[in-house]
């Protein structure tokens, strides 16, 4: 990954627009649990977002950077 990317001249970090992206993603995501009511089975539901934030960001980084090692 080259680290940086330019959008209409502005370069930006590469991990920036994964993270804005694993942040929709993960809205989605929460919004999609409590309308089947997972989150009832959560005793502190902000842990549980922030986890499925690190890892949707985790996972995005491993399918769209080539040279990122595989664990």
């Amino acid at each position: 990954m080259s680290g940086e990317i330019s959008i209409a001249g502005v370069y930006m970090p590469g991990l920036l627009l994964l993270a804005i992206a694993a942040l929709v993603l993960t809205a989605v995501l929460t919004r999609l649990l409590g309308l089947i009511g997972a989150y009832r089975l959560i005793a502190y539901r902000p842990l549980v977002d922030v986890a499925l934030y690190v890892i949707v960001l985790g996972l995005l980084v491993i399918l769209f950077v080539p040279d990122a090692p595989l664990p």
